[in-house]
């Protein structure tokens, strides 16, 4: 069997819950399945990222609320009202129908259910990462550990660019799963154990060079269409098997959108029909409920993307402080690159 060096199974090797490859009992802590792969951030890797930084520069990873414009996914824009008038002493801010995901987020563990869990009467039946019940995973456990440790940036959409493949980010472009490990040795980066994996396909530069008609167009969820790693269990197998201890990217879903858009007609029809096995066309149902691997979306990556390119540094101290919002699915990733 082969392991980590933190004695992780590989992907092929890890228990099997609901007849598909699971890591909620792997890890030695009483509350790991609260954090999943977050537990891979241990101090001794906090205080060893620490040490990158060398320049003392500051890039902020959060995209601005207000973007994209109209939201994606169907989910409604918010209100933002300033409370006080303009003799007042003070203002205050009230957000009315904000929707923690609507832009740059983190997708917690109550985001995502598998179904095959939910439905295997061996399990508890919540089909959320680790067993935990529901309403026991909420965003406040990650935000009252903190997440902090090294990071490394993977600019897919650079790199293919550099080899004459550039990617279409209009479209429902697929990226290989093993593409992240030709960029990054493209790069000469060294992806480590307990790292948070930063992939930039591009899109958020693309979007915002977008017209308002068009981006009215990408926000109808029938027409929306976007670049992302190719959907099914090689996804999973890949990202496991890095042994990362989360991953954040510059798209809106993580994967390709819509599912089953790299497949074929009758692939797509057949899962469909079974939701057990929706993981071979959504990877979200593998990744989040079933390996505990954190998702960030929707991440400004282009201004660190072009520092690293610059100085040819592709890691970086990484933080990141998720809403203290108890019970809450998800968060803006408040997460900060330091170099």
């Amino acid at each position: 069997m082969n392991t980590s060096r933190s004695g992780l199974p590989d992907y092929d090797h890890l228990p099997r819950r609901a007849g598909l490859p699971a890591s909620w009992d792997v890890w030695d802590e009483a509350d790991g399945p609260l954090f999943g792969c977050l537990n891979l951030l241990t101090p001794e890797r906090i205080v060893d990222a620490a040490r990158l930084v060398r320049e003392g520069r500051v890039f902020a990873l959060n995209w601005s609320m207000g973007l994209p414009d109209p939201p994606l996914f169907g989910r409604q824009p918010f209100r933002h009202e300033v409370t006080g008038g303009s003799t007042g002493t003070s203002h205050d801010d009230v957000l009315h129908a904000w929707n923690t995901q609507s832009s740059s987020q983190w997708d917690g563990f109550r985001h995502i259910r598998n179904h095959a869990a939910l439905t295997d009467d061996s399990l508890p039946g919540t089909g959320h990462f680790g067993g935990v019940d529901d309403d026991d995973h909420g965003i406040d456990h990650w935000a009252k550990r903190g997440i902090a440790g090294r990071a490394v940036l993977a600019d897919l959409g650079r790199w293919r660019a550099s080899i004459g493949r550039p990617i279409d980010c209009s479209d429902a472009d697929p990226i290989e799963p093993s593409e992240i490990l030709e960029c990054l040795a493209a790069q000469g980066t060294e992806l480590r154990e307990g790292d948070v994996l930063l992939l930039r396909f591009g899109w958020i530069e693309w979007y915002e060079r977008q017209s308002s008609d068009a981006r009215a167009r990408i926000a109808e969820t029938s027409s929306l269409r976007t670049p992302g790693l190719r959907s099914g269990e090689e996804l999973a197998r890949t990202m496991w098997n890095l042994h990362i201890a989360a991953v954040g990217c510059d798209n809106p879903a993580v994967e390709v959108w819509p599912p089953g858009s790299a497949t074929t007609p009758e692939h797509e029809a057949e899962v469909r029909a079974d939701r057990t096995r929706l993981h071979e066309i959504f990877t979200h149902t593998l990744l989040l409920p079933m390996l505990g691997i954190p998702l960030g979306e929707m991440w400004n990556l282009d201004a660190l993307a072009e520092h690293c390119a610059r100085v040819g540094r592709y890691e970086c101290f990484f933080v990141s402080a998720p809403l203290n919002l108890p019970q809450g699915v998800a968060s803006p990733p408040n997460a900060l690159a330091i170099v």
